[in-house]
């Protein structure tokens, strides 16, 4: 009994070595693939995926690469010139280009790199700092442009689809995609003064990016990519955009007279940071002939130090930031008017004050 079960045992064993080299050696001599494989249909593409095709392939041809040379600076290696990249795109047929202020702030030379490769000189003909926007003109273009389609951003609503086009670290037309974060967000710019109603997404925004379109669903332009939060430099999922409602207002001016007004009421505020425990804003000094000075508003004395008057608050609501007061004089436009409560002396009284054009006071 004993011997037969070890005989059987023995043929099992041989016949599962059989088979188990029986099929390496098939495997090995018909299953190798050792040529091309066939592709595998995959049918048709998602809708989404038709959708976001489609409208990077009517876009990207009006999205620009922005090149720029600054001064001459000293490096440890000697004279070096500064340069930067950014993004902008197609304005008008005439050649007008919209990017970020800061794209070409300083920028002695303006270079523009079109769809079909093709690279043009390019001038500024408007900047206009509060809102980081500039135009240039690209010049001797012969080829025909594609302006972008515009929307609005009135009607933007939080979770919408954005796509963001643009050149991040140097990667011409990248598309990226994500949502529209949260709105009317307020972002600082390089001249003291915020952006308002700004729009915050998380396509990814990276270097390069700035003076890009941010688009809706559609294909229409809703914002100027403008700056990310980040530790690192890159992307972090929180970007921002200035809306188009301030660029379809914005870019007009600065086509037609290089410059946009700066509402105002001829103010310098201290710094918010030079007296912290003031409930408002400090005004340093009034400007000669401005509504300020014209409805009696009071700077620090420049001899003693002593502090001037301080708004607190504007047309009845509280004012503690210097972007809480551009708001309100934003509100009101030129020649309208804001009602200022503030502290003389500690004790409170209000004034009226016209808005006024203050650029180049």
């Amino acid at each position: 009994m004993q011997g037969s079960f070890l005989r059987y045992a023995i043929i099992w064993v041989l016949i599962l070595a059989t088979v188990y080299i029986g099929d390496q050696f098939i495997r090995d001599l018909w299953l190798v693939g050792d040529e091309p494989r066939a592709v595998t249909a995959r049918g048709d593409l998602a809708a989404s995926e038709q959708h976001t095709i489609a409208l990077f392939e009517n876009a990207a041809p009006s999205v620009v690469y922005i090149f720029t040379e600054g001064a001459y600076v000293s490096t440890p290696r000697g004279r070096a010139r500064q340069s930067g990249t950014g993004t902008g795109f197609i304005w008008d047929q005439s050649g007008h280009v919209v990017t970020n202020f800061h794209v070409v702030d300083q920028a002695q030379r303006v270079r523009v790199r079109l769809f079909d490769e093709t690279t043009v000189d390019a001038r500024v003909v408007g900047a206009a700092p509060d809102h980081d926007l500039a135009v240039v003109r690209l010049l001797g273009v012969r080829a025909a442009l594609r302006p972008i389609p515009i929307g609005t951003s009135a009607d933007l609503k939080v979770g919408q689809a954005t796509f963001a086009i643009g050149n991040p670290f140097g990667l011409a037309r990248t598309l990226t995609t994500g949502v529209v974060s949260a709105l009317d967000r307020r972002l600082p710019t390089a001249s003291h003064r915020e952006i308002a109603g700004v729009i915050q997404t998380d396509a990814a925004i990276n270097p390069g990016n700035s003076g890009g379109p941010l688009l809706d669903s559609a294909g229409r332009l809703v914002g100027v990519n403008t700056a990310i939060i980040s530790d690192s430099g890159g992307s972090a999922g929180i970007g921002f955009a200035v809306p188009v409602d301030t660029v379809n207002r914005v870019v007009p001016a600065l086509i037609r007279d290089g410059r946009v007004p700066r509402p105002g009421i001829g103010i310098v505020a201290l710094p918010e940071d030079a007296v912290p425990d003031l409930p408002g804003i400090a005004i340093e000094r009034v400007l000669q002939g401005s509504p300020a000075a014209n409805a009696g508003l009071r700077g620090a004395d420049p001899r003693t130090g002593a502090i001037g008057d301080v708004i607190i608050g504007v047309d009845g609501g509280p004012t503690r930031t210097l972007g809480d007061l551009a708001a309100a004089v934003e509100r009101a436009g030129l020649n309208g008017t804001i009602e200022l409560t503030i502290l003389r002396s500690g004790q409170r009284m209000t004034v009226r004050v016209t808005v006024v054009d203050v650029a180049g006071r």
